[in-house]
């Protein structure tokens, strides 16, 4: 299976265009450590942390599993699309808000990451999207794809030209 994983987009990033090639992994690639180096210092507001969930991909001989823990999150807040064999996993932490009774609240320490994420996996060809079913629970997003019946090779007879 050719299963790869195309660019986690954050909030943060460009997610309208990116970069194409191997300097624009290398480029993400370089801002990821970037934010994850100065999310360790301290540096930033709770809206510029990585929201990026931990995903393991799993397949058998009839079916490709995709699992997301995606803590803190509910279904409402979870959207899972197939396009051109493009399987896009997109989501939205939001700050928890308390009643506006409590105005002298001092944050001391924010490490929570919010904000919006995606993940995008490219499929194998011929997937049938009426068929992917995704789950939750306890905040593991569960998405099983059939995979497509393969194609069988069948020996062509060469006959004699008339």
């Amino acid at each position: 299976m050719n299963l790869r994983a195309l660019v986690p987009f954050t909030s943060r990033s460009n997610a309208t265009r990116p970069e194409a090639g191997a300097f624009g992994t290398l480029h993400r690639e370089i801002d990821r450590l970037f934010d994850d180096f100065t999310r360790g210092l301290g540096v930033g507001t709770p809206m510029t942390n990585n929201v990026l969930p931990n995903i393991d991909v799993t397949e058998t001989d009839k079916q490709i599993v995709i699992t997301a823990e995606l803590p803190g999150l509910e279904r409402k807040d979870v959207d899972v699309t197939l396009e051109d064999n493009i399987l896009t996993i997109r989501g939205e932490k939001k700050i928890e808000t308390e009643p506006k009774d409590d105005k002298t609240k001092n944050v001391h320490v924010s490490e929570r990451a919010y904000g919006v994420f995606y993940r995008m996996l490219e499929l194998p060809t011929g997937i049938d999207p009426s068929t992917v079913q995704a789950t939750m629970s306890k905040g593991v997003l569960k998405v099983t794809i059939p995979k497509p019946a393969q194609s069988e090779t069948k020996k062509i007879d060469v006959k004699e030209a008339a």
